[in-house]
């Protein structure tokens, strides 16, 4: 019995960290670039996109077809970036922990 309630705690710990970890990851920033950084897009940690810069030379009625496919480049590395960095905290945080292989946590 006194390793279930050490358990718990543990289980509530990790809880707690992990709604920190949660937070932390919303205030922070991330910055994904597509063609050789002329489209820049800043998000959250957590996939929220805050900023999108377009270098002017790309704004000619001829070029949306590549102006949208750098935006939607640049989304993608951001997100890619963020989800990085959510699994290297994760990584920290569940540290020396028997997960199973294959939990998804978040």
């Amino acid at each position: 019995m006194k390793d279930m309630f050490g358990m718990m705690k543990q289980v509530q710990a990790m809880q707690q960290k992990m709604a920190d970890m949660q937070a932390e990851l919303e205030a922070l920033d991330v910055e994904g670039a597509s063609g050789g950084g002329l489209v820049r897009v800043t998000a959250t940690a957590k996939g929220q996109m805050k900023n999108i810069a377009i270098d002017e030379s790309l704004m000619k009625a001829d070029e949306k077809d590549i102006l949208e496919d750098l935006i939607v480049a640049a989304v993608n590395d951001a997100k890619g970036k963020g989800e990085a960095l959510m699994q290297e905290r994760m990584q920290k945080l569940t540290a020396g922990l028997p997960i199973p292989p294959g939990l998804k946590l978040f």
